[in-house]
């Protein structure tokens, strides 16, 4: 580490662990005087064009007077960052800061000159990308405002890299050299540029894992059982069309097998590349299992064995050593005490896990945390019978056990853009980066449904799990991922229910529903279940028990035709008699109906109806069927084991375009998917045109940021008084309504001569605040007497002046009360949040979150989303608030706290909206050095 010539300590925390665009990995950290030998190789590794570049001049061999130069460094005039794998350099990066004249230079310049060098072998990977990411970090931290680069015009590779970046830039050509400056202040095109470098390398690096071209299984036992020999076996029995190898260092000499796969003693010994290991060893050998495999290439691990974070303490550092070690080769982990992965396409077959079926092949994505939840949800997706069930199954499945490293945000980056993934269905026990994945979701959620259930919602996340601490409940997680688009349903039964209807069904176009059926009290029942889930049901069409498919077809036909029908719910009993409609006529009656309207979705509830629901998801080009005589048709070497199939009754004119039918056994379940979709839908629509960020001429930004950097001067963080709230919240165009301190009778009567008459009186003592319910306030003093009086009364209700901190403060027009509230969580970012004031939030937690900054429409959409935002609206003849002026003062407390972030918590209450304008009667802002912001950062792995 750098010692005591330097002027600063070892900066520990540049260190990071990045993604590079193949989806390896690769350690970014700075260079120090202990990297000398490192350097020279590196330097020796580089071809003479790649020299000749870099210094304008053939360059074979780097001085002793260069090493000292490029290790030795003061971490803040002159620093060097590297790029290692596996301990050695791919890469370097300097800067060195420099004046006005282009000489070395010393703060306050803010300009510096900056020079890359990549190894040939890893050029086209994207480390220089990264690279000039973490040092344009740096910079900023030293107070660099701005590089320098000089390229020679050949070197067109680094020419776009600079480019590209998306930084303002400038461009000049003098004495046979491009020289590029451009500032490094974070811009809307550099974050986007950014973000799509992070889309494409972490779903690189999952598509290395889930589709692999060889995957070797390390402790694969000699005897059948164990986890590593059923791995293997279901590996093998999926017919998995890749190179499968079977590791175990017992194996005795000269043993070459394992059930018919190629079998080593070590990694080591495999004559050829392996792109995944399966790890299934004990804990304590799972070390040097890793080290085996990165000296050998090893692109991924699976890491099934336990023994790790979900076991304590030890097993936590156990954890961390193993992602730092794996990390040292470029290696990803899915991890540690995983179940597994799969892949059901047919150019790959992967079962890498302990399922022993594998899943029908199909459209959803399905991601668990939890072993034992994914178990549940691959078979309970196979039992749903009817609809999609019968035919649509799982693209790809990632259990990610302790998520070490591959989390959801890598899969999400990895499912936005498969083409054979249509529904990402999700179960999380705890979002280890919230910002990121609620804007991954919502990319996500505008082209495909994202439906997610989350586990230990009111308690701790599992011990296995790094959760990033945050302030907000449940309920406020739950409403940002609602705004990001993400369909939220509180169990995993609901979460197959929801994937299985939009998986083959479009959108509804909005809540009408037409309810038709044979059952009359079914009917009524889905009837209310609609009411409930809020959408806007048609009187059910009662058919009879009587009704034939016929009946049923032209029931359906006519209700899809319907301009005022949205969606359509089929009920259907078990009809008892001759004559009655069977399953597969049904099935078949309903499909084609379905067929003349391919844009409104159709949903069937069922009650013990046999074969409807298999009928329902039969179609020839998927359900089983036996070969005719004479057929070729190719077969794997190994075919794989899969679930019982239920026996489905397939249309002969069936295609592959035939309408699938979900169905459900219950009333209640299929409306709730249907209200889900519903809002989705509606989602969809509104985030086409999410509105803007509105722009007020009578905000002053520059002089809040003044007034705030005076104020955070006195400490580190503080409570703002009332005028100094009053003086920051007017910068911003809310105006307070001012409050005159009341200690005796006489300066209450000062105060309201002061202000004007009407006045009220307030008691502001923390147990009386907010509580006009409690008695501690006074409305419409019309005069002196009136105020005497009312001082006197609650002086001797509630006691001495002192404990009630009267004040006294004009009377606002009537209106309703609300609450506005911003805070800066450290997790999830900034949030505001709105409700009424008094029992409506804080006894039945009627309160509505979006994520800052609000654009217009979020902010309409946030007033109108509370229960009782009806009080708001002219409920029961009352006189409508002014919606507009609440709405502008949402959006004016978003801009604050976005222009801001030193301001980490506003709240306005009460907030008086009347029916012209409102008026704020109760502030506090409290002032904060703001909490870091990772997603404007370099891009990074979460440390370990």
């Amino acid at each position: 580490m750098q010692t005591s010539p330097d002027r600063h300590e070892y900066p520990a925390h540049w260190e990071a662990d990045v993604v590079l665009r193949d989806g390896g990995t690769a350690r970014i950290r700075p260079i120090t005087v202990d990297d000398a030998d490192r350097l020279v190789s590196f330097y020796e590794q580089v071809s003479d064009e790649s020299k000749y570049y870099r210094f304008f001049a053939p360059y074979p061999r780097l001085s002793a007077k260069d090493v000292h130069r490029f290790t030795h460094h003061d971490f803040v005039d002159r620093v060097g960052l590297a790029a290692t794998v596996g301990g050695e350099f791919i890469a370097t990066v300097r800067y060195d800061r420099i004046g006005a004249d282009g000489t070395p230079a010393s703060a306050p310049a803010d300009e510096a000159e900056v020079a890359f060098l990549v190894q040939d072998a890893h050029q086209g990977r994207g480390v220089a990308s990264a690279l000039l990411e973490h040092i344009g970090a740096v910079a900023r931290e030293r107070g660099i405002r701005r590089f320098a680069a000089e390229v020679l015009p050949a070197n067109t590779k680094m020419i776009k890299v600079f480019t590209d970046a998306g930084y303002t830039q400038k461009r000049s050509f003098e004495d046979g050299v491009v020289r590029l400056e451009f500032g490094l202040e974070p811009t809307d095109r550099s974050l986007a540029v950014q973000y799509a470098r992070e889309h494409r390398a972490e779903a690189r690096s999952v598509q290395r894992l889930l589709a692999p071209g060889s995957v070797a299984v390390i402790g694969a036992g000699r005897t059948p059982g164990g986890v590593g020999r059923s791995v293997l076996g279901n590996i093998r029995d999926a017919g998995y069309t890749g190179r499968l190898y079977a590791v175990n260092k017992a194996l005795p000499e000269g043993h070459k097998e394992l059930d018919g796969v190629p079998a080593h003693r070590s990694v080591r010994d495999i004559d050829g590349p392996v792109d995944l290991a399966v790890v299934a060893v004990p804990a304590e050998h799972v070390s040097e299992v890793v080290t085996e495999c990165g000296e050998h290439g090893v692109q991924g691990l699976v890491v099934v064995s336990a023994g790790y974070a979900e076991s304590g303490p030890e097993g936590r550092e156990r954890q961390r050593a193993l992602v730092r070690h794996a990390r040292t080769y470029g290696m990803r982990i899915i991890g540690p005490n995983a179940f597994g992965i799969i892949n059901t396409s047919p150019e790959v077959r992967l079962n890498a896990s302990l399922a022993p079926e594998v899943p029908r092949p199909g459209r959803i994505g399905l991601f668990a945390q939890s072993g034992a939840i994914g178990i549940a949800l691959l078979s309970r997706l196979h039992r749903r019978g009817g609809g999609v069930t019968g035919v649509t199954g799982v693209s790809t499945f990632v259990s990610s056990g302790n998520r070490a490293d591959v989390s959801g945000n890598d899969v999400l980056q990895y499912w936005y853009e498969d083409p054979d993934t249509d529904v990402v269905l999700m179960y999380l026990e705890s979002i280890g980066n919230p910002r990121k994945f609620t804007r991954l979701a919502r990319r996500t959620a505008a082209a495909k449904p994202l439906v997610v259930v989350q586990g230990a919602r009111h308690g701790a996340a599992p011990q296995g799990h790094a959760v990033r601490a945050t302030r907000l409940p449940h309920a406020t997680v739950s409403a940002l991922l609602r705004q990001a688009g993400v369909i939220r349903v509180d169990t995993i039964t609901e979460l197959v229910d929801a994937g299985l209807l939009l998986a083959r069904q479009p959108l509804p176009a909005g809540p009408r529903v037409a309810i038709l059926g044979n059952s009359e009290s079914l009917g009524l029942l889905t009837y209310d279940a609609c009411l409930a889930e809020g959408l806007r049901p048609h009187p059910p069409q009662d058919l009879t028990t009587a009704a034939s498919a016929a009946d049923f077809h032209t029931a359906l036909s006519h209700a899809l035709a319907d301009d005022r029908c949205d969606a359509v719910v089929v009920t259907a009993i078990p009809a008892v008699g001759e004559g009655s409609v069977g399953d597969a006529a049904l099935a078949q009656a309903l499909r084609s109906a379905s067929a003349a309207a391919p844009d409104k979705p159709v949903l069937v509830v069922h009650v013990e109806l046999g074969g409807l629901a298999e009928a329902l998801s039969a179609a020839a080009s998927t359900a089983p069927q036996a070969a005719a005589e004479g057929d070729d048709v190719p077969r794997p070497a190994h075919s794989g084991r899969r679930l019982p199939a239920p026996e489905v009754q397939v249309d002969a004119e069936a295609t592959e375009d035939t309408r699938l039918i979900p169905a459900y056994p219950a009333a209640e379940r299929a409306v709730r998917a249907l209200g889900q979709a519903v809002a989705y839908a509606q989602w969809r629509r509104e985030a086409a045109d999410p509105g803007k960020v509105p722009e007020y001429d009578d905000i002053n930004e520059k002089g809040a940021a003044a007034l705030i950097e005076g104020l955070l001067a006195r400490g580190q963080g503080l409570t703002l008084g009332t005028d100094e709230t009053c003086d920051l919240l007017g910068h911003y165009g809310v105006q307070v309504h001012r409050a005159l301190p009341a200690p005796t009778p006489d300066d209450a009567v000062e105060a309201a001569r002061t202000l004007g008459y009407p006045v009220a009186l307030k008691a502001t003592a923390p147990h009386l605040r907010h509580r006009a319910d409690l008695g501690g306030v006074r409305l419409d003093l019309a005069d002196e007497d009136q105020l005497r009086r009312a001082y006197t009364e609650l002086t001797e209700l509630f006691g001495a002046p002192a404990e009630l901190r009267p004040v006294v403060q004009r009377m606002a027009p009537r209106g309703v009360d609300v609450v506005v509230r911003a805070v800066i969580d450290p997790a999830a970012g900034a949030v505001l949040s709105f409700g009424l004031a008094g029992a409506a939030s804080q006894l039945l937690g009627d309160t509505a979150h979006r994520l800052i900054p609000v654009t217009d429409r979020e902010a309409t959409s946030l007033v109108r989303s509370i229960r009782t935002a009806p009080l708001l609206f002219g409920w029961r003849g009352s006189a409508p608030a002014d919606t507009r002026a609440l709405e502008e003062l949402l959006l004016r407390v978003s801009r604050l706290v976005d222009d801001h972030p030193e301001v980490v918590a506003v709240t306005l209450e009460p907030v008086v909206v009347a029916s012209h304008g409102l008026s704020v009667l109760g502030a506090s802002v409290r002032l904060a050095p703001p909490p870091a912001r990772d997603d404007l950062g370099p891009r990074t792995l979460p440390a370990y």
